[in-house]
């Protein structure tokens, strides 16, 4: 299994994580051609796909012109790479794309890790008109044995959950930690001088930038996805998001994330 990656939004140099990423997986792929490992599970992301209207599937492919953001190219190209060794080398892999995690354990914070810390902690007031695909980071995690039984060579499958709008999700946070919902809807384009100002800062003091310039215009689009392909074929299911949202928040509160 190659589930590792170097997930923020933001560097101060933006290319270290498109290497970290790319250099990783060409790492572990090149072990695994060399260790004659049977079959491997690469993880890749839903980053790596291209938003629509409505959710999209697996055919929904971005091209390094369209991706939005370091974070996002480096899964691209990553996966890029794999599916090359595939087709070139016969490397036994199958891919996954989980969408968006979510759970216990979320030690670093993730970026979305983070979002729900400050939501619970009333520390995010106001929202953009944006939404996401939740999924529990266990059904994830079945997700990729079932693909290590079930997935097939070359193919790729959405890991996902449920479709939510950013604003149902900060209110679901907000009921279950005992908080008021924010109801402030705010547009993006006041708020680019914010998060210019937030990577000034935060390239003098090298803590990451809750809100970025590429966070904002990746929330010009709607981040819906069908894990309809690994259901049918891998027998993959996913719990509720709100289970998701009440056990990381759990874990996140007895590990002294909620002050």
């Amino acid at each position: 299994f190659h589930v590792a990656a170097d997930y923020r939004l933001w560097a101060r140099d933006s290319g270290e994580i498109e290497r970290n990423n790319l250099k990783g997986a060409q790492a572990s792929m090149g072990a695994a051609l060399k260790c004659g490992v049977e079959k491997v599970v690469y993880t890749s992301s839903v980053a790596a796909l291209k938003p629509g209207a409505a959710a999209v599937d697996e055919t929904s492919r971005h091209t390094p012109e369209s991706v939005i953001g370091a974070y996002k190219r480096s899964k691209l190209v990553a996966e890029r790479e794999v599916e090359r060794l595939i087709k070139t080398e016969r490397l036994p892999a199958v891919i996954v794309a989980p969408s968006t995690p979510i759970g216990p354990r979320d030690i670093k914070p993730t970026p979305t890790g983070r979002i729900i810390v400050e939501a619970a902690t009333g520390r995010m007031p106001a929202f953009v008109d944006t939404g996401l695909n939740l999924v529990h980071v266990d059904d994830v995690a079945q997700g990729h044995l079932l693909a290590l039984d079930k997935g097939r060579i070359g193919d790729n499958y959405i890991l996902g959950g449920e479709d939510v709008s950013l604003e149902i999700m900060l209110a679901d946070i907000a009921g279950m930690a005992g908080r008021k919902a924010p109801t402030i809807k705010l547009p993006r384009a006041p708020l680019f001088p914010l998060a210019w100002g937030a990577e000034f800062i935060a390239r003098l003091t090298g803590k990451e930038p809750f809100l970025t310039a590429d966070a904002l215009r990746m929330s010009r689009y709607r981040m819906f996805f069908s894990s309809e392909k690994a259901r049918r074929e891998l027998g993959y299911t996913a719990r509720p998001y709100q289970e998701g949202l009440s056990d990381a928040l759990s874990w996140f509160a007895q590990n002294g994330y909620l002050r």
